[in-house]
């Protein structure tokens, strides 16, 4: 009986770990916000490489670029050479619009 109930135990501990490691895995939504690409302005405006945060910037906004390339305000800043070497370097594909 002291076997049924360490493997009941133990499944259950299974269950919890499957049930948080599921809850782990839940993205967060992305707020589309061009200011968060702040980080990726001296990059963008001369030849310097991203920086860190310019990166991760970059992948988490990677679903707002379409949008930004849309816009009249952003696109000459998201559809130029310096935007496209930045996303190479930091490895973020760019979005077929």
């Amino acid at each position: 009986m002291k076997t049924q109930s360490s493997l009941a135990l133990l499944c259950a501990m299974a269950v919890v770990v499957a049930v948080l490691l599921g809850e782990a895995s839940v993205v967060k939504a992305v707020t589309c916000n061009p200011t968060e690409l702040s980080p990726c302005i001296d990059a963008i405006t001369s030849s310097k490489p991203p920086s860190t945060t310019c990166c991760v910037k970059l992948r988490e906004q990677r679903p707002c670029l379409c949008g930004y390339s849309k816009d009249p305000n952003l696109s000459q800043y998201v559809n130029s050479p310096n935007a496209k070497r930045i996303a190479n370097t930091c490895g973020v594909s760019i979005p077929t619009c």
